[in-house]
């Protein structure tokens, strides 16, 4: 697969965070949501590079940014069109996101460490990746922003692929203080598909929804409210696009 950013397909057993929901205790206080809000000069210099050519190239325009919450752990959950996603969901929320990305791409120590440092990690494709489910729960927890794209990997239509079953897990085991956020991604398969070596000047729409809470469902309802909201989402970018 040549996918920039994916989701481990299902996510293996991993023992409960003693901070999760599964060990609370019924009088423990409340836990506050933590925030990271570090910015590597990486991580600003390379949002500010891609909200510019965003915008120049791609004329981006995101709507709903306010739906992103301004503290705490946030799960963002987005179709994949392209390898333009992440840096187009990325480029206008003021909060720094973590990314999963393939683990080839670490193969190579420069580019691996500037992947590294604009805050991502690897997971390894086609497989329980037990480290990157790990991290992924690690992070959310800790008060990241992480950004997931649950189909597993670009689509080769532009229309939305089926869900995989680990994005469920994954909000289950990172408890109830992670915020669930869909987001949509339009024209990005256009600007670059699968088997285009570069990309083309075409307009991008992103739209982002309301924060969910999900941790109290079953792995399987998750999804499918996930899979509903995105969808949602998606078909709203699509009427628009006709306007």
């Amino acid at each position: 697969m040549n996918d920039s950013t994916t989701a481990p397909a299902a996510a293996p057993d991993v023992p409960p965070n003693p901070n999760g929901a599964a060990t609370a205790g019924k009088d423990a206080p409340p836990a506050k949501p933590l925030t990271f809000a570090r910015k590597t000069w990486v991580y600003s210099l390379g949002q500010s590079l891609c909200r510019l050519f965003g915008v120049i190239l791609f004329d981006l325009r995101a709507s709903g940014i306010e739906n992103v919450p301004k503290e705490g752990g946030v799960l963002i959950v987005a179709n994949h069109q392209s390898f333009l996603d992440p840096a187009m969901l990325g480029a206008k929320v003021k909060r720094p996101m973590s990314f999963l990305a393939k683990s080839e791409l670490f193969t190579n120590k420069i580019f691996g460490g500037m992947i590294r440092a604009v805050n991502a990690f690897p997971v390894r494709q086609g497989e329980g990746d037990v480290g990157a489910v790990r991290e992924t729960i690690k992070r959310l927890q800790e008060g990241h922003i992480l950004v997931m794209f649950p189909e597993g990997g670009r689509c080769e239509d532009g229309e939305i692929a089926p869900l995989q079953t680990g994005v469920g897990l994954i909000v289950r085991r990172a408890g109830p203080t992670v915020k669930v956020v869909p987001a949509a991604v339009e024209g990005a398969f256009k600007a670059w598909p699968r088997g285009q070596r570069f990309p083309r000047c075409s307009k991008v729409r992103i739209k982002y929804g309301k924060p969910m809470d999900l941790c109290h469902l079953k792995a399987a309802e998750i999804r499918g409210v996930i899979d509903t909201e995105i969808r949602k989402l998606f078909a709203e970018l699509r009427q628009d696009w006709k306007k």
